[in-house]
């Protein structure tokens, strides 16, 4: 298992150029992070949207996209289903968002004839590099799945799973977190933490190792789980982190970012091929290390 976020991009370089498709591409934050991912050969793009916009902003980053191909779609709906059409016709191995919203990408991405659907849950990763915290760590889902219920939960800890298994990661430790680590009636988190971390232990759920619920302190910190004298093969080694809500989740993506010092590449999985999905405040590097995260993965 890969111990740093720069290690991606060496894993990356081995594999051979990813086509990635960029659905309403004219975003200076985005297109500096493709033409990093370029500059190393990680990636080759097909731009996606308004076509002017779009040399506008390469001309003033100094990007010389002329190799490229870009197809122009004034429409950021239309620049998103072309996008996702392309990776479903394996023109690209990659989606990417633009200057578009996450909900019109998703109806790209779900489209019934042009999209990328190939299970019942898409949901998002975040993996972060913390100079507090021992090894990589992810966490699921800052961006998609709004209220989950129990099987949604299972779904997306079986996608942040997939993902650590292309990592190296055979086995992951997964800790489905809340507010308290004990199994409260009256807090349905804590009883789909019970049953999923139950389904794990008589192999319904394969690949991993699930505890919980815990509080965030005993998934992260193992002095903290032995002064609250829980015993767990997780806690204070955890590397998937599921939160009980989108919430909960965004806000430790957030908190990680913007106060912990941390780097982070996140990705869109469950769909035919991995998706981009980035927020407008996340920095380039953020976007940079995500796309390198869907190569090494893709």
């Amino acid at each position: 298992m890969i111990q740093h976020l720069t290690e991606l991009v060496e894993i990356a370089k081995k594999k051979r150029t990813r086509k990635i498709a960029v659905a309403a591409a004219a975003d200076q934050d985005v297109l500096e992070a493709v033409k990093n991912a370029r500059n190393e050969g990680i990636i080759e793009p097909i731009f996606v949207g308004h076509e002017e916009n779009i040399r506008k902003i390469c001309k003033k980053i100094d990007f010389d996209i002329q190799e490229f191909e870009l197809i122009h779609r004034e429409d950021r709906l239309e620049a998103a289903i072309t996008a996702a059409n392309l990776v479903r016709e394996g023109k690209a191995e990659i989606l990417m968002k633009g200057l578009v919203s996450t909900g019109i990408l998703l109806k790209a991405v779900l489209h019934k004839e042009k999209g990328l659907r190939k299970g019942d849950t898409l949901s998002h990763v975040a993996v972060f590099e913390s100079p507090f915290y021992h090894k990589l760590l992810g966490v699921t889902d800052a961006a998609m799945n709004v209220y989950p219920e129990l099987d949604e939960k299972i779904a997306i800890i079986k996608n942040a799973v997939e993902l650590f298994h292309q990592l190296g990661n055979k086995n992951p430790k997964v800790a489905i977190v809340g507010s308290v680590e004990t199994i409260n009636p009256k807090m349905e988190a804590t009883m789909h933490a019970a049953t999923i971390s139950m389904m794990n232990y008589r192999k319904q759920i394969k690949g991993c190792i699930i505890d919980g619920p815990l509080a965030i302190d005993n998934a992260v910190s193992k002095k903290s789980a032995q002064q609250k004298e829980i015993i767990s093969d997780v806690a204070g080694d955890v590397d998937i982190i599921l939160a009980p809500n989108i919430d909960g989740a965004n806000i430790l993506y957030k908190a990680l970012n913007f106060l912990g010092g941390a780097t982070s590449g996140a990705v869109i999985m469950g769909a035919k091929a991995p998706v981009v999905l980035t927020s407008r405040a996340d920095s380039e590097k953020s976007k940079f290390m995500s796309i390198v995260l869907a190569a090494a993965i893709s």
